[in-house]
């Protein structure tokens, strides 16, 4: 479990203020911006609007696809970025030159093995767990089998993707016991735009399973 026993939440996706303040009011614990190719993506200056009513010491993530690394360094100073999330092919050298925290995202495929998230020891802060795609580099909106991944090896926290939303989320995290979940689609209206009866109804959920698995 979490530490604490409190699963955190993380709001992909967000576009908008509205979109932002809802989530942060509901609970998130962070909130993303999609930099890379997505009917989600921003630019950074509609991502600095999206924030701008974003406390501390909520988190703010941007989330990059194998990015220049320059375009990486002007996001994180501009945005105030809090964190990023790479969700490509990115290396640990790579890693190594964000001077913000890095979640790494790994490809949850039907042979997966946590070897593949071994060379990423000491150069990622968290990992993050999504539905492996022959042609998404996350953002799949497809669940993978929580219960097959075995023992989540302990040397950095991990969010869980894909698929998530009100309805399952208390089954991931009886399933993995996460760092945190991390949802997009699976609270939106239309593509990049959040429902925010279904945000305010995920971060319920959330709270929920923690309650019930902490008894």
């Amino acid at each position: 479990m979490s530490e604490r026993g409190r699963t955190r939440i993380k709001i992909c996706g967000i576009t908008n203020t509205e979109d932002a303040e809802v989530a942060v009011e509901a609970g998130a614990d962070a909130i993303g911006v999609i930099f890379a190719e997505s009917p989600r993506q921003v630019t950074i200056e509609q991502a600095v609007a999206a924030l701008a009513a974003v406390p501390a010491p909520v988190g703010r993530v941007g989330v990059f696809v194998d990015a220049d690394l320059a375009f990486v360094h002007e996001a994180i100073a501009t945005c105030g970025l809090t964190a990023v999330q790479y969700s490509g092919s990115e290396s640990p050298e790579y890693c190594d030159a964000s001077p913000v925290g890095v979640i790494k995202t790994i490809a949850v495929g039907t042979d997966f093995g946590f070897e593949s998230a071994e060379p990423f020891r000491n150069h990622a802060a968290a990992l993050l767990l999504d539905t492996y795609s022959a042609d998404k580099a996350g953002g799949t909106s497809q669940a993978f089998a929580w219960r097959s991944l075995g023992v989540v090896p302990g040397w950095a926290p991990f969010y869980v993707a894909g698929g998530l939303g009100p309805d399952n989320v208390a089954e991931c995290i009886d399933a993995l016991h996460p760092y945190a979940v991390d949802v997009s689609s699976g609270v939106e209206s239309a593509p990049g735009i959040k429902d925010h009866a279904k945000v305010q109804a995920f971060c319920a959920a959330v709270r929920a399973a923690d309650r019930e698995v902490s008894r």
